[in-house]
């Protein structure tokens, strides 16, 4: 059984509501149909009703089983735009900007219905930018206690060499921080463990990856890299981990054995941590792309709440899939 047939079972059993801010968007309206056709979650979608109805007329869609928001008819833009003005008064908000804020830029009053308990998780990013659905997540939301970094991860579903390499991968951070610092590698290692755990019920072996392997070269970067494990270890992190290795150490067992044998992480890692974006966004790529393996996310990681982006190139299905995969995540991101 395939990971996002597991994942949309487990979905229709949990019926969660996730929030689509960007009705103005047709993908959203498509993905929306087919959210309630499938039975994945409780889809609110927020934007103007006669036109998001209109266009899935034309489409020859239903709307039945979505709750369409306008926002200044909802009754609660007032209040909502209160809290937020509070929530970011040390930085000098005032209510009408929190107000227009909203309005402008709707993932935030999304955001405000996941902090008030009236939805589960939102999915943005179709016609926003990365930048604006993580403030929104960062500024209402806020990060899970322990962790001050948001990053992401993608879930990579093999398709060849199972046997070698397993079923399931997971690469961090992929799409957030371009040069992570040794905190925030730190902190995307402990976020991902709870990913691989909450979302796929996966026990995380993770892998602090490098150019070096125990020594074998030397340079700032690498560093970085030492310290997130050192700083792993001051935190007493009950998870199974390892860093400075390079990519055939943490996964090969023969490369492991000769590069670093006392390893208990090196040649069966499931968590490969890069030590920049560059990095992660690369290799992810490559896999997809060379190996045919299956890329879901990115998933966006270390908020109290999941609040997950979109790519703007994403159809309609991807938008399906992120819902049913933020429904998953919702149950435990608490």
């Amino acid at each position: 059984m395939s990971l996002l047939v597991q994942i949309r079972e487990k979905a229709r059993k949990l019926q969660k509501t996730i929030v689509l801010p960007e009705g103005q968007d047709q993908r959203i309206i498509e993905a929306a149909a087919e959210i309630v056709k499938q039975g994945l979650a409780k889809p609110v979608v927020i934007g103007d009703a006669e036109r998001i109805k209109r266009v899935a007329g034309d489409l020859g869609l239903s709307m039945d089983g979505v709750e369409i928001l306008e926002l200044e008819k909802t009754g609660h833009l007032d209040e909502y735009a209160t809290e937020f003005a509070k929530l970011r008064a040390k930085k000098g908000m005032t209510f009408e900007q929190a107000k227009d804020t909203m309005l402008k830029a709707p993932v935030f009053y999304a955001a405000m219905m996941v902090r008030k308990g009236v939805a589960d998780g939102v999915v943005s990013g179709a016609a926003a930018p990365t930048a604006q659905v993580i403030r929104a997540g960062l500024q209402i939301i806020g990060t899970r206690p322990g962790i001050k970094t948001v990053s992401s991860v993608f879930v990579m579903e093999l398709t060849e060499r199972q046997d070698t390499y397993g079923e399931i991968l997971l690469f961090g951070d992929c799409s957030v921080i371009p040069e992570p610092t040794s905190e925030q590698l730190a902190d995307t290692c402990e976020s991902a463990v709870e990913t691989a755990k909450n979302l796929l019920g996966m026990d995380g072996k993770v892998a602090l990856l490098s150019f070096s392997t125990k020594g074998s070269a030397s340079h700032p970067s690498i560093d970085v890299v030492k310290e997130a494990g050192k700083l792993l270890r001051d935190r007493k992190v009950t998870f199974a981990f390892d860093d400075e290795l390079q990519a055939d150490a943490a996964l090969v067992k023969s490369v492991a054995e000769k590069k670093c044998p006392s390893s208990k992480v090196a040649g069966h890692a499931n968590i490969l941590i890069f030590p920049n974006l560059a990095a992660g966004n690369i290799a992810y790529k490559l896999v997809q792309r060379l190996a045919g393996a299956n890329a879901y996310g990115p998933l966006l990681q270390g908020l109290a709440h999941p609040i997950n982006d979109l790519s703007r190139g994403c159809s309609a299905p991807d938008i399906v899939d992120t819902v049913a995969l933020t429904a998953v995540q919702s149950t435990t991101n608490k």
